[in-house]
């Protein structure tokens, strides 16, 4: 059934019994042209990519717990563009227009809120790096505007502009950025792929990898052996222990990212605010929720919360940004195992095993990547090329001398 609002006020007049489930729950088969494990955003979107663009129906998803329990359920929900690398920014760039087209091209609500992403700046230097990187965003077809202290004004007139240790002295906006619901796009891209014919597998944990003469013939998991001649591994923060069955090391490492949420309030915030003194972003949901976030924890951990030192660090840039926050409540917080890789970008790549392809090393960036990652793992399982904006995310490339470091920390990844 496709959704509409014909299907909307049909079933209205029917007492709603008529919807039945998004997806089927089937079985697996013995059998698969193509393998994907993590059903996650980015394994969804292969999924669907795969059958929608590449004509492929003989694919199975496998996720160890439910569709969508994982990192894309967990984040902030901010989509953007405004990257500055080659490597990096004709990839996001993709992955905003595929944003634009997504809910139509799914047939889903997944909330997509263009609403404008404004990265603030509070020095000269700060302003030179910006202009640069918005001139590099203008380069590749994406939109950016440099904003003065009283065009921010306009938008945020209550922020704290003249704070004596870091004034507000303008921001860079990207007005075509925004947030999409989480949630609602593990939802869609599975009920989509499930219409064409993708088996979506739940509650099937990868065992082990059968290899033989070098090249991946299936997966052992918690309901028997399932056969695939290819096998792609989108699995967020779990990638190095998952790999690691397969004998590959991957060049990450797992850090906790937390995530806050305070109760329900009036609308106060239109877009996204990202303090350029502190790493702090704010946003507000449609429940009236303030979303917010900062830095990872910096220690290595596979755990679904942080510690408090980070929680302390995110109030103070919300109280330094926007002091009137400290009259909301927090209601809840969380934490997602991030991929952090050793430059800050991604891998999407075949591996040394035949017929074995990986997908992560996202760090905190994976949700706004999720429709180009998708499609370019989708090209790259289909074709065994890169798309042509994915040629620099291979995992040899600190080997060949050709990180993509956005940041320039340098191989340190829970600075990234």
């Amino acid at each position: 059934m496709d959704y509409s609002i014909f299907s909307v006020i049909k079933e209205a007049l029917n007492n709603h019994k008529g919807w039945g489930p998004a997806w089927r729950n089937p079985e697996p088969k013995a059998q698969y042209d193509i393998l994907i494990v993590g059903g996650g955003g980015h394994g969804l979107a292969t999924a669907f990519y795969l059958a929608s663009r590449y004509g492929l129906r003989n694919i199975g998803v496998l996720e160890k717990g439910w569709l969508g329990g994982g990192n894309v359920g967990r984040n902030t929900t901010i989509v953007r563009s405004n990257y500055m690398l080659p490597g990096n920014e004709p990839f996001y760039e993709l992955s905003m227009k595929l944003w634009e087209g997504l809910e139509i091209e799914l047939n889903y609500n997944a909330m997509v809120s263009q609403r404008g992403v404004l990265n603030l700046y509070h020095s000269d230097a700060q302003r030179d790096a910006f202009r640069k990187r918005g001139n590099a965003m203008l380069l590749q077809g994406a939109d950016a505007e440099l904003l003065d202290t009283e065009a921010v004004r306009e938008l945020y007139p209550y922020l704290n502009f003249e704070d004596a240790r870091f004034p507000i002295l303008g921001g860079l906006l990207q007005r075509r950025g925004g947030t999409v619901r989480h949630d609602a796009v593990a939802w869609g891209y599975a009920r989509a792929a499930d219409r064409l014919g993708v088996d979506l597998i739940q509650n099937c944990e990868v065992l082990d990898f059968r290899i033989e003469n070098g090249q991946v013939s299936g997966l052992e998991t918690s309901r028997g052996f399932i056969g695939a001649n290819k096998v792609g591994v989108a699995v967020a923060g779990s990638s190095s222990r998952l790999m690691a069955k397969a004998g590959v090391r991957l060049p990450i490492e797992s850090h906790v990212l937390q995530a806050f949420v305070s109760e329900g309030l009036k609308p106060v915030i239109p877009g996204v605010i990202t303090f350029g003194a502190g790493h702090f972003y704010l946003s507000q949901s449609d429940k009236g929720g303030l979303v917010f976030g900062g830095d990872i924890d910096g220690y290595n951990s596979y755990a679904s919360r942080g510690n408090l030192p980070v929680v302390e660090d995110v109030c103070e840039g919300a109280m330094g940004l926007m002091p009137m926050l400290g009259r909301a409540r927090m209601l809840r917080s969380w934490g997602g195992i991030m991929d952090m890789s050793m430059d800050g970008s991604p891998f999407i790549d075949r591996t040394d095993i035949g017929g074995l392809f990986f997908n992560g090393g996202w760090c905190y960036g994976g949700f706004k990547a999720t429709p180009a990652s998708g499609l370019c793992f989708a090209h790259l399982l289909a074709t065994g090329s890169s798309h042509e904006v994915a040629t620099q995310m291979r995992l040899d490339r600190f080997a060949r001398g050709a990180m993509i470091d956005e940041k320039g920390q340098g191989a340190q990844p829970n600075l990234h």
